[in-house]
Parts: C-alpha cells; sequence; structure tokens
C-alpha cells in the first residue's frame, strides 16, 4: 500500500469560505476546544452508563472485577483516541475512519466502510440511541404499565426529524446544543456522584467487601463485557469525523481528547460505584434499569430527575451521533463512493444538508421496521473490525512513513495495545460462542462487492441520474463544494 495522495486541486464534488475572485463552497471552521470536548463526551455519555452497568457485572460476576472493565474500556478507549489523534494531524481531512483507510489502503476498503457505515451502523445506532430517548420521554405518561411500542417509535423519530432540522439549519446551532446537553448530562452524572460520595461516608459499604468474590474468567464473558462496557464509551473518535470544521485542528483535536475521555472515563468509574453504595451487586442484576432503581433508593420523590437526565442524555448523544454520522455519508460522497448529490452543501447554511437528510431517511426505516436490534447487538463487532484496520493504518504510516509532517506523535505501544484489543473483541465472541448473525454481518459488508465494480470503479452510472441530480440540487438549494487544500 501505498499513501494516497490527496487532491489539492478544487473538485466538482469536495469541503465550506469565501475567497477572494471566485466563490469557493466549503463547510466553516465553527467547532472550538469546548464544542470538541461536548462533542466527545456528549456522544459519549447516552444511556449507557445508566443502562450496561448490571450486564457489566452479570458478565464478570464481581464489583471489582466490573469496576476494572470500566477502567480497562476508558484506558482502551484513551489510547484509540489519542493514535487517532496523530492520524487526525497527518491527515487533516473530515471523515474518520473512512478517509483513513481511504488515503493509505485504497478505494475498495474504504467503499466498504463507507457502504456498511452509511447504510447500517449509523442509523442503527442513531435509531437504537433515539428509541432510548423516547422510552424514558414517554416513561412518565404510562405510570405502572409499559408505553405502548407505536408511541416510542412516533416519539423517537420525531426526535430524528428535529435532529435533521437543528443539523440542516446551522452548525453552531447544532454544536450549542450539543454543548448545553452535554452540561446537562454532566451534572445529573455529578448527582449521582455525590450521592454515592454521601452514601459511602454514612458507612455503606457491603459491596465492596470480597469484591473479587464468583470473578469470571472466561475469555469470551471478559470480550462480552468489554462490548457491553464499550458501547458506553462509543464515541470516543467523534472528533476526527468533522476535522475540516475544527478551529486549529492540529491543536483542538489532542487537547479535546485529552481532556474529555479521562473526564468521562473518571465520571463512569465513580458512577459505578455509586450505584454499588446504594445496591447490592444482586439489587443491581435485577434492576431493569439501574439509574432509575438507583434515584428511587436515594432520591425518593426526587427520583423523576434521575429520568429526565437519561432523556437528556440520550438527545444529546443521538445528537452527536446524527452530527458526525451525516459527515461520513458527506465525504464518502466527495470522494465519489456516493451519490454526487450527497457531497453538496446547503448555499446559505453550509450544512452538508443532502448527507443529512439520507442518515435521517435511514434511520427511522430502522425505527419503522424495528428490525435492527441484532444489528445493533453486533455494533461492536462491525467497530472494532473496522477500528483495527485503520490502526494498523497508522503503524503503518509510523514505520514506512516517519517523515511525514505531523503535529503530534503518539508512543507507537500505544496503537499496537489498540490493535492487539481490537482483534481480541474480533475474534473472542467468535472463537466462543459462534452466532449466525456474525455471519450474516460479514456477508452484508462484503455484499457491497457487487456495487464497487461497476459504479466506482468502472462508473457505471444511469443517463438519468445526471437529471435526478440536477433536480434535487435545486430542490433542496445545494452546491457541490471544494476540499481544503491543507
Amino acid at each position: 500500500s501505498t499513501m494516497r495522495k490527496r487532491k489539492t486541486t478544487d473538485s466538482p464534488h469536495s469541503s465550506t469560505d469565501l475567497s477572494e475572485g471566485e466563490e469557493k463552497l466549503r463547510l466553516k471552521q465553527e467547532v472550538g476546544l469546548i464544542s470538541g470536548v461536548s462533542l466527545i463526551a456528549g456522544t459519549m455519555i447516552g444511556s449507557g452508563i445508566f443502562m450496561s452497568p448490571e450486564w457489566v457485572l452479570h458478565h464478570m460476576g464481581s464489583p471489582a472485577s466490573s469496576l476494572l472493565i470500566w477502567a480497562a474500556c476508558g484506558l482502551l478507549a484513551m489510547f484509540g483516541a489519542l493514535s487517532y489523534a496523530e492520524l487526525g494531524t497527518i491527515i487533516k481531512e473530515s471523515g474518520g475512519e473512512y478517509i483513513y483507510i481511504l488515503r493509505i489502503f485504497g478505494s475498495f476498503p474504504a467503499f466498504l466502510f463507507a457502504y456498511t457505515s452509511v447504510i447500517l451502523v449509523r442509523p442503527a445506532g442513531l435509531a437504537a440511541v433515539c428509541l432510548s430517548f423516547a422510552e424514558y420521554a414517554v416513561a412518565p405518561f404510562y405510570v405502572g404499565c409499559s408505553s405502548p411500542q407505536v408511541v416510542i417509535k412516533c416519539t423517537a423519530a420525531a426526535c430524528i426529524l428535529l435532529l435533521t432540522i437543528i443539523n440542516c439549519l446551522n452548525v453552531r446551532l447544532a454544536t450549542s446544543v450539543m454543548n448545553i446537553f452535554t452540561a446537562a448530562k454532566l451534572l445529573a452524572l455529578l448527582v449521582i456522584v455525590v450521592g454515592g460520595v454521601v452514601l459511602l461516608a454514612k458507612g455503606q459499604t457491603r459491596s465492596f467487601q470480597n469484591a473479587f468474590e464468583n470473578t469470571t474468567a472466561g475469555i469470551g464473558a471478559v470480550g462480552v463485557a468489554f462490548y457491553q462496557g464499550l458501547w458506553s464509551y462509543d464515541g470516543w473518535n467523534n472528533l476526527n469525523y468533522v476535522t475540516e470544521e475544527l478551529k486549529k485542528p492540529e491543536v483542538t483535536l489532542p487537547r479535546a481528547v485529552m481532556i474529555a475521555i479521562p473526564l468521562v472515563t473518571c465520571l463512569y468509574l465513580l458512577v459505578n460505584v455509586s450505584y454499588l453504595a446504594a445496591m447490592t451487586p444482586s439489587e443491581v442484576l435485577s434492576s431493569g434499569a439501574v439509574a432509575v432503581t438507583w434515584g428511587d433508593k436515594v432520591l425518593g420523590s426526587w427520583a423523576w430527575l434521575i429520568s429526565l437526565s437519561v432523556a437528556l442524555s440520550t438527545f444529546g448523544s443521538s445528537n452527536g451521533t446524527f452530527f458526525s454520522g451525516g459527515r461520513v455519508c458527506y465525504i464518502a460522497a466527495r470522494e465519489g463512493h456516493m451519490p454526487d448529490i450527497l457531497s453538496m452543501a446547503h448555499v446559505r447554511c453550509l450544512t452538508p444538508s443532502p448527507a443529512l437528510l439520507f442518515t435521517s431517511a435511514m434511520s427511522l426505516i430502522m425505527i419503522i421496521s424495528g428490525s435492527f436490534t441484532s444489528i445493533v447487538n453486533f455494533f461492536s463487532f462491525i467497530a472494532w473490525f473496522f477500528y483495527g484496520m485503520t490502526i494498523s493504518g497508522l503503524l503503518y504510516l509510523k514505520i514506512k512513513k516517519p517523515e511525514l509532517p505531523r503535529s503530534y506523535k503518539v508512543p507507537i505501544i500505544i496503537p499496537i495495545i489498540v490493535l492487539m484489543a481490537a482483534v481480541y473483541l474480533v475474534l473472542a465472541p467468535i472463537i466462543d460462542q459462534p452466532q449466525i448473525e456474525i455471519l450474516y454481518i460479514v456477508l452484508f459488508i462484503f455484499s457491497g462487492v457487487i456495487l464497487y465494480f461497476p459504479l466506482v470503479r468502472y462508473k457505471c452510472h444511469p443517463r438519468f441520474l445526471q437529471k435526478v441530480t440536477l433536480h434535487l440540487q435545486l430542490f433542496l438549494e445545494v452546491a457541490p463544494t471544494t476540499r481544503d487544500a491543507n
């Protein structure tokens, strides 16, 4: 593999500012350090920390080992993000894994990633988070009984439509929403942390006596526990999807990572300690929603605050997922791996609105069909397969291309550890408990071959597609964008 040269000339579908002379449409650099920290932390803190602790404890068997898993997941997310930070300072383009795989390994593997991510992974993840939001948002209206599925689905669909409007209107509006909701969810987690400190001060330490008792040591169980924990940390790589929209990316990217991920890791550990201070391990395991049970036990009549916090948290997380997910679709189209219309930006709002609308439509289909549950269960399998490929690309650049300019360098041992973890997380569930769904996912990824050769490699496009693109361009008021020449 050789490092693909980046085109510095303007292309018919390429990134947004106005230059002297000729007008050039580019996505604006609106994301500063605070917004960058909010994008990472705000996407990471979703429904996971309020729901996953019982499953990590279930697979690990003891409180101390479950806390070790949470710490290890945080460390792995930190190592992964630091590795991505170096990639982001070498390849200063938006698109995350997609653009790194494209520049290092070439067109075909990058297309497979874009195809899987745009059609399946991102919409499924967004649909899942929006459904979590909907469940908590409608729960107060159905006290004592389960909420009707049609109401939950309609609320989730309304959530996606609202996010579409916010993100299509203005980048600054979307980042402001992120900042506000991140602050709200951090306050909610602090309430749980303070509650835990008070309980520990009162001597409620039963869960921490013989804390390693009943620990599970099976390779598969540890792998599944990691999957559950890492679902709560997912989003550590989100800033790399919007590199071109960062102010001073070479400084902002590493700094935002170094602030956001340790902050989230510490909060997650303290929140888990608080859960275990309020409840015994058996109570945690029998709880349907551990945060709500904690609220009932500790806050009493103020327990509704926790349900509200989870709803706010999941809405903020879905906004971050939507913000970055739309960029993958936009960048892939700009590189010729998706229809041209998806590479365009709104002429006044300067947002990649066609890509955002497409992501929204795919997510709505998944909510309506309701058949995405098994896909989300294997989200980590797909994610870590491509994370591993991206990290191996960084190792290739560090060994074979040390002369490439980079403002930040990560010690080589860190990407090696992340690559080993990725291989383990992909192989452990297959070896320990092979399931037919994994085969379906692998077949879906490689079904992209059928589309790649006629549409991308040989560019066999139907003639009517140009007319459709032109009409959509006029209807949506969008225009082609130029790639940043950095």
